[in-house]
């Protein structure tokens, strides 16, 4: 594939979770896009013309409509392809879990990733999102992923959140929520989750394009 098949510009950060889960749905779908890396401290004019909130993911078409949440760009390449069939397996139940976990669990992720950032207690919050966390670990006592026997989109929406809470000490994530930091362990191999995490350069205007099919090979 290349420009003659991109369907459109996508606006990412590598590290940022919304991104990745994106970007994970895309590489899933084998849909083409024109990526555009960008840094978050020194925004683009581009990305803030097409959407003006400023964040990521952006996924501007050619048809010139601009999908500017992450679920959504899910959800548009996953109902184009869905060989995992990711959206396919999501009952309310997964919903509901994505939901929790972008509302409160993130809320408390940021509390105990940043606390000097948010004036907030650690402690504090890595007891609230145990409280999110600890259904989900029990949930691995009986199914290997969050939606049932399968993964849907509820795991691949949500493990680069909890990826990135474990990350803040490892060790006592995996002490407090073993079969969850399994689970987790089990998308950090995952191929496609390797493949979308290749170093991309950051995008400046002039830049020739860079598609999503060559930097995610």
């Amino acid at each position: 594939m290349g420009a003659d098949a991109s369907l459109g510009v996508l606006y990412t950060f590598r590290r940022c979770p919304y991104a990745i889960r994106a970007r994970m749905a895309l590489a899933a779908a084998d849909l083409e896009v024109e990526v555009r890396e960008v840094s978050l401290k020194n925004k683009p004019d581009a990305l803030l013309q097409a959407s003006p909130k400023g964040t990521v993911p952006v996924l501007a078409l050619t048809s010139g409509a601009v999908v500017d949440e992450s679920l959504a760009v899910m959800t548009w390449a996953l109902e184009r392809r869905d060989p995992h069939g990711w959206l396919a397996r999501t009952q309310a139940g997964c919903r509901a879990r994505i939901a929790a976990n972008d509302g409160p669990f993130k809320q408390a992720l940021d509390a105990y990733k940043y606390p000097w950032r948010n004036a907030s207690d650690p402690e504090v919050a890595w007891s609230e999102a145990l409280g999110y966390l600890r259904p989900l670990d029990e949930q691995c006592q009986s199914e290997p992923y969050l939606g049932g026997a399968e993964p849907s989109l509820a795991d691949v929406a949500i493990f680069p959140f909890i990826r990135q809470f474990a990350a803040v000490d490892a060790d006592r994530f995996a002490s407090a929520l073993p079969l969850l930091d399994t689970w987790l362990n089990g998308w950090l191999e995952n191929a496609t989750f390797k493949r979308i995490m290749a170093k991309v350069p950051v995008w400046a205007p002039g830049d020739s394009p860079r598609y999503f099919s060559t930097l995610f090979s």
